[in-house]
């Protein structure tokens, strides 16, 4: 069973091989389809950009991994594999907020 927040690998057409951490809801995770957000796994020499949120060997990853919140993907759940660990609550926040944000998803317009 695949639920929100788990941090998985996927094989993008485009972009080869990367993390991803699985955003729908964990009673959707087992739809044919599942929204996720695409993570850069290459070591970073950099700051994350302000629609990122850097993970780490707390969430599941090697070494520092900034995970792009500002476009959601989906795919086939079929697709994800290697399971690596789970978002840690500081980060889970983290990467809410920054959807809230982007998304202008707030409470109240």
């Amino acid at each position: 069973m695949k639920a929100q927040f788990e941090v998985w690998r996927f094989n993008f057409p485009t972009k080869g091989e990367h993390p991803v951490v699985l955003l729908s809801p964990s009673d959707l995770c087992g739809q044919s389809i599942v929204n996720v957000l695409y993570c850069t796994s290459q070591r970073q020499s950099r700051n994350p950009k302000p629609y990122e949120v850097m993970l780490n060997g707390v969430d599941g990853m090697d070494w520092e991994t900034f995970c792009d919140c500002s476009i959601l993907w989906s795919v086939p759940s079929a697709g994800l594999f290697g399971r690596r660990g789970i978002v840690s609550l500081e980060r889970r926040r983290a990467i809410r907020s920054k959807v809230r944000d982007i998304f202008r998803l707030a409470a109240t317009d």
